[in-house]
């Protein structure tokens, strides 16, 4: 039996990221970037595929964890019969190659520990060879090697081709393993001093984490969502993965299962604004910088999502070896998605920008050019059929949102221009067009008989995506479509006051079978817009519905399963963590009376 995805917590170093469970296995990690070929592959496969288990040896130990304050360092304390001990697990963010770090401190009494650490490099297929050296047990195969070292009071042994420690912790005492990546063709890795590594990653996160200048209610929340979306963020580059992991399904057993370890443009903006208001604008300029050089080339090749360094091939292809998370398959690496048109995110970019220029971030030379050769071509193609904000693996359609993001690109240049009359370009045509893309969504993608907004022109199904529609401006909340389209989208596809992304069941819209949980991040869209349509006390109690549904220690998923209770999808996946961020910012700013 698979863990319970909430059952997993994040640990990482800017770079990557892994899976620690509750039973104290780190059952994900790729090396050594977050894109990179698992090493341990177990949450997708079996324990055979990869993975490290450190736990007393007693059967009656009982565990309790937390973040250690404000960062990304796990705390993990087991209770044994004979005493208790602290497993803390982190990354120290890395000088040149990563390292796991195990530290293991005594509390009380004496604790027998037992260590099984089994590697599976690409993504749980290949078994390195292992040999003893330098004090170390070294695992190769190919141009990748591991280093790892472990406690020297310890008996270390091979077994079942795993390495396993057995060791015995008493109270006052620590000791450490220390996990290291590195080419095989390179001298070994230098060593680091664990403790010393322990006490620069605390205070490295605690003074990060005292930089937002949030302090509203549910700063706790907020701050361990940041924490989040910065362990995302693959500082080399400044670009957001929208999550560690691959092929966490959407309904177990099913096939909905997508690799989500690259960055998504339509992050973009949310991303920026949740950087920009918690203060961080070094993270919010190194993201911008990041979408200008992966956007850069001829707009009609903008891709809508790209590597982790702006790589534009990512291609799918599936994993038959691996099992799949309860026997969801397949498993993909590589995501086709990369290949389709959505138009909704020129009108994501542009608002990135802009979002960047209100807050006062200086302005790259050529990124207004970048952008007016975005406005340019998409006055050219908003009339055509897209794939939509969803990544619909069916026909084209002409989906609201993405004629609302259209609106959204034309109406941000003209609000520049106006500002700005000496950057160039051709206000009153981007007016114009600004005008007949309203007026077209309003007359077309609206049904005056419901009473909503609907997902494509000429259908009768809903999307979650117009619930955006009052905040990205084109109407206002006030306006009756937008209350009625809200209302509509809260009857008719919540589930247990929870969202679906749209209404339609089976191959219909999405060319696949199956179904899906209520998307987190659409339920804080529902919180935004209820806020917008003046129902302040009806979008506060949705929002902390949405906070009982974090795990143990503050982490949400992509989506949720009210009938099973179960978190489902990626995890943990940003845009979930961005849009708890939004709402959070806009109920403490916001209007409407309780």
């Amino acid at each position: 039996m698979h863990p319970r995805i909430e059952d997993y917590a994040l640990i990482g170093d800017l770079q990557t990221a892994a899976l620690v469970g509750r039973d104290g296995s780190i059952d994900w990690l790729c090396l050594p970037r977050f894109d990179s070929p698992a090493c341990f592959a177990a949450l997708i496969g079996g324990r055979d595929n990869g993975h490290w288990a450190l736990a007393p040896r007693s059967g009656e130990a009982r565990a309790a964890r937390a973040y250690r304050g404000d960062s990304l360092i796990l705390d993990t304390v087991w209770e044994t019969p004979e005493g208790s001990v602290r497993v803390t697990d982190f990354m120290p963010q890395r000088d040149r190659m990563p390292d796991v770090v195990r530290v293991v401190t005594g509390l009380r009494g004496r604790v027998e520990m037992h260590s099984a650490l089994r590697l599976r490099f690409d993504y749980g297929r290949v078994v390195p060879w292992v040999r003893a050296t330098e004090g170390c047990r070294v695992a190769i195969a190919g141009r990748v090697s591991v280093w790892l070292r472990t406690p020297s009071r310890g008996t270390t042994y091979g077994k079942d081709l795993s390495t396993r420690t057995d060791f015995t912790v008493a109270a006052g005492e620590r000791t450490a393993f220390v996990l290291t990546w590195h080419p095989s063709h390179e001298p070994r890795p230098a060593r680091i001093d664990p403790f010393q590594a322990l006490a620069d990653s605390t205070d490295d996160w605690h003074a990060w984490s005292a930089r937002c200048r949030y302090d509203g209610p549910y700063r706790a929340a907020v701050i361990r969502s940041l924490i989040t979306l910065k362990a995302l963020t693959y500082a080399p580059t400044g670009g957001i993965v929208a999550a560690p992991t691959t092929s966490l399904p959407e309904e177990p057993g099913g096939v909905r299962n997508w690799d989500y370890r690259y960055c998504w443009l339509r992050d973009a903006s949310l991303t920026l604004n949740s950087l920009i208001s918690a203060g961080y604008l070094d993270e919010a300029g190194a993201w911008r910088d990041w979408l200008l050089r992966a956007v850069a080339g001829v707009p009609d090749d903008l891709q809508i999502m790209y590597g982790l360094g702006g790589e534009r091939r990512l291609p799918e292809a599936e994993v038959p070896w691996l099992s799949g998370y309860e026997g969801s398959v397949p498993v993909r690496i590589g995501n086709a998605a990369v290949e389709q048109r959505q138009l909704d995110v020129y009108g994501e970019v542009i608002d990135s920008f802009h979002v960047a220029r209100t807050a006062g971030m200086p302005a790259e030379a050529h990124a207004w050019g970048i952008q007016r050769a975005l406005v340019d071509y998409l006055e050219s193609t908003w009339r055509e059929p897209d794939e939509g904000i969803w990544e619909i693996r069916g026909p084209r359609r002409h989906f609201v949102h993405s004629k609302v993001m259209a609106w959204v690109a034309a109406d941000r240049a003209v609000q520049l221009l106006e500002g700005h009359p000496k950057l160039g370009g051709n206000v009153d045509r981007w007016r114009a067009m600004r005008d007949e893309v309203h007026r077209e969504v309003c007359a077309r993608g609206y049904d005056a008989e419901r009473g909503t907004f609907t997902q494509s022109y000429g259908s009768t199904e809903l999307d979650a995506a117009t619930l955006l529609i009052p905040r990205v401006g084109f109407l206002p909340g006030d306006d009756p479509r937008v209350v009625s389209t809200v209302d509509t989208v809260r009857r008719e596809l919540s589930r247990d006051g929870l969202v679906r992304r749209y209404s339609a069941e089976g191959q219909s819209v999405d060319g696949l079978p199956g179904g899906e949980g209520t998307f987190l991040v659409c339920s804080f869209w529902l919180a935004d817009a209820l806020l917008l349509t003046g129902r302040r006390a009806e979008s506060r109690r949705l929002f902390e519905r949405l906070l009982a549904l974090r795990n143990d220690v503050g982490l949400l998923s992509e989506e949720y399963d009210p009938v099973t209770g179960r978190q489902l999808g990626n995890f943990p996946q940003a845009f979930s963590h961005i849009g708890l961020v939004g709402t959070a910012f806009a109920l403490h700013h916001g209007r409407g009376a309780d």
